[in-house]
C-alpha cells in the first residue's frame, strides 16, 4: 500500500523515496512565526506558520506525541491520496521530511498506541506504527469494509482513549430521503430506508478485523453528515451535523430563498448511545430555536410534530457553513478562556445564494465545567476572499499538538498552519 512519490513540504519540494529514515524526533519547541500568519486572521496574541503548502487536498490530521503529523490526503485537485506523514527537524515550524502512503484517498485518520487508523470512502484500515517513526511496518489490515458509498461519503473516525472503541461516520446518501432527490415537492420516504445503514454514527471494535457494517454497532442516527467527530476531556463523543440543503429551491410555497440561504442550523451536539437527532424528519431553525418538522413530512416552517421527541443540538451556527472538524482544547499554551472548549472548523458555504456564501473560517465555542455556554466566537478568518485575487482556503481538519499549539488543514490550497499564542 505505500505509495512513494513528490510532495511540495514549505515550499520546497521533498523526494519521498529511498529506505525508511530511522526514528527522529520531530521538534516541538515554539518557531517563529509567518508574516501576515500564513494570509489568516487570529485574535490579538495569537500567530502561525504555515507548516506545508501546495500537498494535494488534506483532510483530518493526527498529531503524534513526538509532534509528527498524520494527514488523511484525498485524491483530489491533482494531489496524490491516502496518508501524508510530517516532521519538522529544524524547529523554523516547516515540515522539511515527508513520507507518504496508502493508495485510496480518504478524510478520517485517527493514532492509537502503535497503530493509526486510516479511513476511504468503503473501508477502515489499521497500520501498525513504530515509534517515533514516518511509516507503518507494513500493509494495513482491514478494520471494517464495504461502508456505504455516494452522497455524503466522508468516513471520518474518533478514537476512544483506551482504543477499545472506534466511531465511524456513514453519512447519508440523499438531501432529505425525498422519493426523488433535490427535487421540487416531492414527498419524504416514510419510514427513511437510509436510516439503517446510513444517516448515522457506527461503533467498531478497533481491534477486530474485516468487519461489515453489520458486525458493528449502530451507535446514534438521525445525522445527516457529521464529519466533525471528537471525544471530550471526560470522554464523551460529540459530532457536528451538516444541515440539510434547498429548502426554498424544492419547497418555494413555504420558503422563498432568502429563508433558503439562512436555514437549517449547523449543529454540534453530545452523543450517546440511542440518540436520535432528527434527520431527515426534522431540522433546527436558528430564529426559532428548536427543530421543526421538516417540509417532506408535512412541516410548514412551524410545526414541530414528531421533533420534539429528537435530540437538540447544544450550540447551533448559521447555515450551509459546513462544519467539517472539531476538536477539545486540552492544553495550557493558550489562555485560560479557550481550556476544555471546542474548536469547529467550517469549509465554506456553496448554496446561500442570494445571499453572500460564508463560512470559511474557525470557530471556538466556549465550554465551562464540560458544558457548552451555547455561544461562539470566530477565531481564524480569512481563508476565503471571494472578489479579491487571492488564493482560496477553505478550512477541514483541526487538532492539538502535544505543545498546546493547534493545527489547521485547508483542502482547497493544500496548506496546513500552526497556531501558537504569543500573548498580549
Amino acid at each position: 500500500m505505500r505509495h512513494l512519490g513528490t510532495v511540495a513540504v514549505g515550499m520546497v519540494a521533498v523526494l519521498l523515496s529511498g529506505p525508511p529514515r530511522p526514528p527522529v524526533r520531530q521538534s516541538v519547541s515554539s518557531p517563529a512565526c509567518d508574516p501576515g500568519d500564513g494570509d489568516i486572521m487570529l485574535p490579538e496574541g495569537f500567530c502561525a506558520v504555515v507548516v506545508a503548502d501546495q500537498v494535494g487536498s488534506p483532510r483530518h490530521l493526527a498529531v503524534a506525541a513526538n509532534g509528527d503529523l498524520f494527514v488523511a490526503l484525498e485524491s483530489r485537485r491533482g494531489g496524490p491520496p491516502g496518508v501524508l506523514a510530517l516532521r519538522d527537524t529544524t524547529s523554523d515550524g516547516k515540515a522539511d521530511v515527508a513520507e507518504h502512503f496508502g493508495t485510496a484517498g480518504g478524510t478520517g485518520v485517527a493514532l492509537g498506541r502503535g497503530v493509526l487508523y486510516f479511513a476511504t470512502q468503503s473501508t477502515v484500515l489499521r497500520y501498525a506504527m513504530h515509534p517515533g517513526e514516518l511509516t507503518p511496518a507494513g500493509e494495513p489490515q482491514v478494520v471494517a469494509r464495504d461502508l456505504p458509498t455516494g452522497g455524503h461519503s466522508a468516513k471520518n473516525l474518533a478514537l476512544s482513549p483506551d482504543g477499545g472503541t472506534l466511531f465511524v461516520n456513514v453519512g447519508s446518501a440523499t438531501n432529505s430521503c425525498q422519493v426523488a432527490d433535490r427535487s421540487l415537492e416531492s414527498p419524504g420516504k416514510d419510514p427513511c430506508p437510509e436510516l439503517a445503514y446510513r444517516a448515522g454514527i457506527w461503533r467498531f471494535d478497533p481491534n477486530r478485523t474485516n468487519q461489515t457494517q453489520a458486525a458493528g454497532t449502530r451507535f446514534a442516527t438521525g445525522i445527516r453528515n457529521a464529519v466533525g467527530l471528537a471525544l471530550a476531556a471526560d470522554g464523551q463523543l460529540w459530532a457536528t451535523q451538516h444541515g440539510r440543503d434547498q429548502l426554498g429551491q424544492n419547497w418555494p410555497k413555504l420558503f422563498d430563498l432568502e429563508q433558503s440561504a439562512e436555514k437549517p442550523s449547523e449543529e454540534l451536539f453530545p452523543v450517546r448511545e440511542g440518540d436520535d437527532f432528527g434527520w431527515p424528519y426534522c431540522y433546527h431553525d436558528i430564529q426559532v430555536g428548536h427543530l421543526v418538522l421538516a417540509p417532506e413530512y408535512g412541516g410548514d416552517g412551524r410545526r414541530v410534530g414528531l421533533c420534539a421527541q429528537k435530540k437538540e443540538p447544544a450550540v447551533a451556527f448559521p447555515a450551509h457553513w459546513a462544519p467539517d472538524g472539531l476538536v477539545f482544547y486540552t492544553g495550557s499554551q493558550f489562555p485560560e478562556h479557550y481550556r476544555g472548549g471546542a474548536f469547529v472548523t467550517f469549509h465554506g458555504s456553496w448554496n446561500r445564494a442570494p445571499l453572500p456564501q460564508a463560512g470559511y473560517r474557525v470557530v471556538f465555542a466556549p465550554f465551562k465545567d464540560g458544558k457548552p455556554l451555547g455561544t461562539y466566537e470566530t477565531f481564524a478568518d480569512g481563508f476565503w476572499h471571494p472578489d479579491q485575487n487571492v488564493t482560496q482556503h477553505r478550512p477541514v481538519g483541526v487538532a492539538q499538538g502535544p505543545d498546546g499549539s493547534l493545527y489547521i488543514t485547508d483542502d482547497a490550497a493544500g496548506r496546513i498552519w500552526r497556531v501558537m499564542y504569543r500573548g498580549r
